[in-house]
């Protein structure tokens, strides 16, 4: 089932995890201060935002999450597409005006959505994002719906952390996201 919410000012086209993308995905790779990224988006809307150290290891991640599409490399016309990926370091209140292409169970939807309430320069806890959606035992769920999100900076998982305010794991690596939510303390 393929639907369209707007959550926040972000539109999201949702999608089951298991279903299967055959059409072209067409990504473009980039460089911040953050280091270097991907971004990927099918006709539907971005479907991934990756960190990585190089271009080979973001697009087997691309692949390894999309096996079935046809990858196409577009960096040089997919300029506007890596400004707003910028954009979003560099003015992270902003958001992105582009429609997310999100796969995922129901429950990893429902933590997605979550996490585009938490307003830039702030952060809640996995606890906090639990309680929020009526699940307060589903910690663990939590972090692993953040752990599943490939779209970095879009559905903003790196402003969750411990219940004690610690940082924990992020998957591009925990002082990427120390430096995301000390630049989003700064904006």
């Amino acid at each position: 089932m393929n639907t369209s919410h707007n959550t926040s000012t972000t539109k999201l086209h949702l999608r089951q995890s298991d279903a299967t993308i055959t059409d072209t995905i067409e990504y473009a790779i980039g460089n911040n201060p953050l280091g270097n990224f991907l971004v990927a988006q099918t006709t539907h809307g971005i479907c991934a935002i990756l960190f990585g150290d190089d271009q080979k290891t973001m697009e087997a991640e691309l692949k390894q999450h999309f096996p079935q599409a046809k990858l196409a490399d577009n960096t040089n016309t997919l300029g506007a597409l890596l400004e707003q990926v910028n954009t979003l370091i560099d003015s992270p209140q902003q958001g992105i005006d582009q429609k997310l292409d999100l796969g995922g169970t129901a429950f990893q939807q429902q933590v997605w959505q979550a996490l585009l309430t938490i307003p830039a320069g702030s952060t809640a806890s996995y606890t906090d994002i639990a309680k929020r959606l009526g699940q307060p035992d589903a910690v663990r769920a939590v972090a692993g719906a953040c752990a599943a999100n490939i779209v970095a900076l879009a559905i903003p998982c790196h402003r969750v952390i411990k219940l004690d305010g610690t940082l924990s794991g992020y998957r591009w690596g925990v002082e990427r996201k120390r430096t995301l939510l000390q630049r989003e303390a700064q904006a």
